[in-house]
């Protein structure tokens, strides 16, 4: 065996033993927290409750050091980095560790994996040219989850723009049937959770933090700093502001839902204003060519069967 795929093998094998740690040490934590919200810790759970406990604090340990060694090690950064985490959907507190380490896994693992594939080629490429691709495959590891990251949030606030207006429809409907704000985001985000999952979620999380006792005004302003639209953040400044007044929350629901029809209203007859505009350019590059050269073409065909040969005649008489 040689030592480039004895290497090979070796570094397969840390890599399968490292994510069936991570699965299991994931699966530990997901079901301590089930029985920590449920109350179902007893006394002859107590083994497993502590063995589920030094799971977490061995995976917190490790993601620890990764914020400590790491660019996220500033507070400043690392508030960025789960800032956009935020925006992508990705609200765990060791996201912006896991999002560093996706980075490395990716910047080192891409580079390896190339040249394992060339030292197992028949033909392998010239030294300069594994360098340069080792080089590349390194950036690529590291600015590719960035990306990935940034059309994950474009994507995911552009849904909530689409699915917020008929959310806020049902919850005015809930609210002048007589429910509380509180009820009205449970009873929203239960009714909405399979057509519009996006809104859903955020619903569901502020109607979980209104139980766990945070304030509707530290609630509503998470949610609008998660979902980084517009028409959230005015819906939340809307909502706290009507709170701090004592008027009605219906009414006021209710005019901001009309409001935001007319909103969508006019951004799709913009959208349809700019059709003849964006319609110019294959209306000159396809159309037009194809117009001009069905009427052309007959005349160029008389001048070369009729003009040219009469020319060429007289010429040479």
């Amino acid at each position: 065996m040689t030592p480039v795929l004895d290497l090979a093998i070796q570094v397969l094998a840390f890599v399968a033993v490292a994510v069936l740690t991570a699965t299991t040490v994931r699966h530990f934590d997901q079901l301590m927290h089930q029985r920590r919200r449920l109350g179902a810790f007893d006394q002859q759970g107590q083994s497993s409750k502590s063995e589920l406990i030094q799971g977490v604090q061995r995976k917190n340990s490790f993601l620890q050091w990764i914020e400590s060694s790491s660019s996220i090690s500033n507070s400043g950064e690392r508030q960025k980095v789960r800032q956009q985490l935020s925006y992508a959907g990705f609200n765990h507190p060791y996201a912006p560790a896991w999002f560093i380490a996706i980075r490395f896994t990716l910047a080192i693992g891409l580079p390896v994996a190339f040249l394992f594939m060339q030292s197992m080629s028949a033909k392998p490429s010239g030294s300069m040219m594994m360098i340069l691709m080792s080089l590349l495959l390194c950036g690529v590891g590291l600015f590719l989850p960035a990306r990935v990251l940034e059309h994950r949030a474009a994507t995911r606030r552009t849904e909530v723009e689409i699915e917020f207006p008929d959310a806020l429809d049902l919850m005015v409907v809930c609210v002048e049937a007589g429910l509380s704000l509180d009820a009205a985001f449970v009873r929203v985000g239960q009714e909405v959770k399979e057509s519009h999952p996006r809104i859903a979620e955020e619903f569901t999380r502020v109607s979980e933090e209104l139980r766990a006792g945070r304030s509707h005004s530290d609630a509503l302003r998470a949610m609008a700093d998660r979902t980084n639209v517009p028409g959230t953040k005015s819906f939340v400044a809307l909502v706290i502001q009507t709170e701090s007044l004592g008027a009605s929350i219906g009414q006021t629901l209710r005019s901001y839902a009309t409001e935001m029809r007319q909103t969508r209203f006019l951004k799709a007859e913009e959208k349809a204003m700019r059709i003849p505009v964006l319609m110019t350019v294959p209306l000159v590059a396809c159309i037009l060519p194809v117009i001009f050269s069905a009427l052309l073409l007959p005349a160029v065909i008389d001048v070369t069967r009729h003009l040219m040969p009469a020319l060429a005649g007289h010429g040479g008489g």
